[in-house]
């Protein structure tokens, strides 16, 4: 089978899989006004949370879907779609959580990842050469990027939900370091496939399936051919990577921890520097 009719029959099976019809229930169900979950709280659940009814949802749902259908890539506009349609798969976040030690302590401890958290100048005076804690800082200060930059949780009408999507918000830095991938176009959405199989939240879904018509026909087909089968592969049958405390390994050896994760690496091409 030639490139093409595979890239042809990849397509085919990803429109049909069950993440993308619960998707799009998720989004038709917003417009159930009469539903008490959909109703506006009374009071903010947290700091950040944007009390809005149902019918405020509906729109900006609508009009976040529009843009981020527009440009993937939109961080903003991608996370307000997650915390709309998300609550299904929040839920179910949450619950794989309860199942784990680990996972329950977190919850129950809630670490929280920015540069006021964690003492990047302690890690790079402590971290020996090839831990995860040093090339996870190396690898940000390659990337320019910053764990300060996670946009806010506002519209998860569920406090404990709103922590389980915070979480996943923070550790994505962690994600990139595991796999590494960085923060080009290609790479992103390399990590997006591997963020819906382990998450399945509409919003990885939308960047998985849209985020590659912005990229050239060579580098669709590449990430395809190359990268699409890895992240789905590796993002089943890892560890599932909200029960693992990561703040707490920072001076595992990173193949060690890749191995007791069973994260493997992707296939090697022009973007991928290992």
């Amino acid at each position: 089978m030639n490139r093409s009719r595979q890239l042809t029959v990849l397509s085919r099976h990803f429109l049909q899989t069950p993440n993308v019809r619960i998707f799009s229930r998720s989004l038709t169900s917003l417009g159930g006004l009469g539903d008490q979950e959909h109703r506006k709280p009374s009071k903010k659940l947290y700091e950040t949370h944007v009390p809005i009814s149902g019918i405020e949802r509906t729109v900006l749902t609508a009009a976040s879907a529009v843009t981020a259908l527009n440009d993937p890539l939109r961080g903003d506009m991608v996370a307000t779609l997650g915390e709309t349609t998300g609550r299904l798969f929040l839920s179910r976040m949450r619950d794989q959580m309860l199942e784990s030690s680990v996972g329950r302590r977190i919850l129950r401890e809630r670490p929280i990842i920015n540069t006021r958290t964690l003492d990047f100048d302690e890690l790079k005076r402590t971290c020996a050469p090839g831990t995860f804690g040093q090339i996870y800082v190396s690898w940000l200060e390659d990337q320019g990027v910053t764990p300060d930059t996670r946009c806010d949780v506002k519209f998860v009408d569920d406090e404990e939900l709103a922590y389980v999507i915070k979480r996943y918000r923070e550790i994505h830095d962690f994600f990139h370091t595991l796999t590494g991938l960085g923060v080009t176009v290609e790479e992103e959405i390399a990590l997006k496939w591997f963020e819906w199989a382990q998450t399945g939240l509409p919003m990885t879904m939308l960047a998985s399936m849209f985020g590659p018509l912005r990229m050239s026909w060579p580098e669709r087909r590449r990430l395809y051919t190359n990268y699409v089968p890895w992240a789905l592969q590796c993002g089943a049958s890892c560890t599932p990577l909200m029960n693992v405390y990561f703040e707490e390994h920072f001076h595992t050896p990173l193949d060690e921890f890749r191995k007791q994760l069973g994260v493997t690496l992707p296939p090697y091409h022009s973007f991928h520097n290992q």
